[in-house]
């Protein structure tokens, strides 16, 4: 990497086990270097600027994309995550641009609808192979992305791509078969941790998902504040709210104290990976890989609060009646999708129609209808449902 960008990198890195550009294992189809930009940024970069991104604005998180406005999307998640994950990193002295490209990626491969359309399509995957949303994320940016002319995918480096498969943790035992297909040909180490940057995006999700499914709960009018109070974070921080600002009204007061849980998350994060580092002392980041357990995470204390909220948002969020009414019907679209694609390959779109004519048995069909019903958006996939039972519905008006 030109010596101008390799310094700008320097400058933001102090820790011996952050991975420095100047370090990376490189790209699966070698490329020249930028003079502006690190690997990266170029990274970030294409990932920004693929398609599978620009999806992510109409995939929601809980909620169908067109219930409201200002319910979170997966769009608007992977960039609170990518803040989250730059902030952290900055406080322990690692890559911000590793782990900001690596959480902007890492929600590329989920379907629409959520956890709701990923739970039917591995359902109807399951004869298959099953269905895996990191997995297929990885796939998307090694081989669906199809823009460049050298290349299919968005030739990301090494790290950028181990960051993505295993930034959860190791992958072991049957891997799905996007992962074990890239990983033949280019071994992304699936046994061992992933970077500290890596690891800083996984805690980053986590703690943006936390904190925003509180927020949107409170709008859609599941739970009150009142209902939240007594939660451990968030009766610590309506005590403090209240101290400074006792009438408060009552937006603000959600906003504050909701903001303060936020920050309590990632300062808990920092100190204990502070902690666990010093006493760990990796050398380099292959030590921080090798050490057979993460080095990123939340205290004790703050996993077991985590907990509590995230059984609270399960009975009166996940599993609100609503909410299930509507997973029923999301539910039903991806069904109804599936066995039609499989059954008239001819329905998808023209550039799917090469790979599909070579295939050679059901399963690698089925994996292209599983790629194509992913990559939908919430309201393509309702009006993909709508256009092709729209026969079905005339004739079960006339019977």
């Amino acid at each position: 990497m030109p010596q101008n960008a390799e310094q700008e990198q320097a400058d933001h890195m102090t820790a011996p086990f952050a991975c420095g550009p100047a370090g990376s294992r490189g790209r699966l189809v070698a490329e020249p270097e930028s003079d502006f930009r690190s690997c990266f940024q170029r990274d970030r970069d294409r990932i920004i600027h693929a398609s599978a991104f620009r999806r992510l604005k109409h995939k929601t998180q809980v909620f169908v994309e067109h219930e409201g406005d200002y319910f979170r999307t997966r769009l608007t998640h992977s960039i609170e995550v990518a803040q989250v994950a730059r902030t952290i990193c900055g406080a322990l002295g690692l890559n911000p641009d590793l782990t900001e490209a690596v959480a902007l990626a890492h929600d590329l491969g989920h379907t629409p609808f959520g956890h709701t359309g990923e739970d039917a399509l591995n359902a109807l995957m399951a004869p298959y192979g099953g269905f895996d949303h990191n997995a297929q994320a990885l796939k998307i940016v090694t081989s669906l992305e199809r823009h460049y002319a050298a290349f299919d995918g968005l030739n990301l480096t090494w790290e950028t791509l181990e960051g993505i498969a295993k930034h959860n943790g190791p992958v072991t035992g049957e891997l799905p078969h996007a992962l074990a297909s890239y990983n033949a040909r280019h071994d992304l180490e699936l046994q061992t941790h992933a970077s500290a940057e890596a690891q800083v995006a996984a805690l980053a999700d986590d703690i943006a998902y936390n904190n925003h499914d509180l927020q949107d709960g409170l709008r859609a009018g599941l739970f009150s504040q009142a209902d939240i109070a007594d939660l451990p974070l968030v009766a610590e921080a309506y005590a403090e709210v209240d101290a400074v600002w006792p009438d408060l009204d009552p937006a603000r007061r959600k906003h504050e104290a909701l903001r303060r849980v936020f920050g309590m998350m990632v300062a808990d994060v920092i100190d204990t990976s502070r902690a666990l580092l010093a006493e760990a002392a990796p050398a380099d980041a292959q030590a921080v890989r090798d050490l057979g357990r993460p080095v990123i995470r939340f205290s004790d204390g703050m996993f077991a609060s985590l907990r509590q909220i995230r059984e609270f948002l399960f009975t009166r969020m996940y599993r609100a009646p609503s909410v299930m009414e509507k997973r029923a019907e999301v539910t039903t679209v991806i069904n109804d999708l599936f066995p039609r694609y499989m059954a008239d390959p001819s329905l998808l779109p023209a550039r799917w129609q090469p790979d599909i004519l070579a295939t050679r048995t059901r399963t690698e069909l089925a994996r292209i209808v599983a790629d194509y019903i992913a990559g939908m958006t919430d309201r393509y996939a309702l009006q993909a449902h709508d256009r092709l039972t729209a026969g079905d519905r005339a004739r079960s008006a006339r019977a």
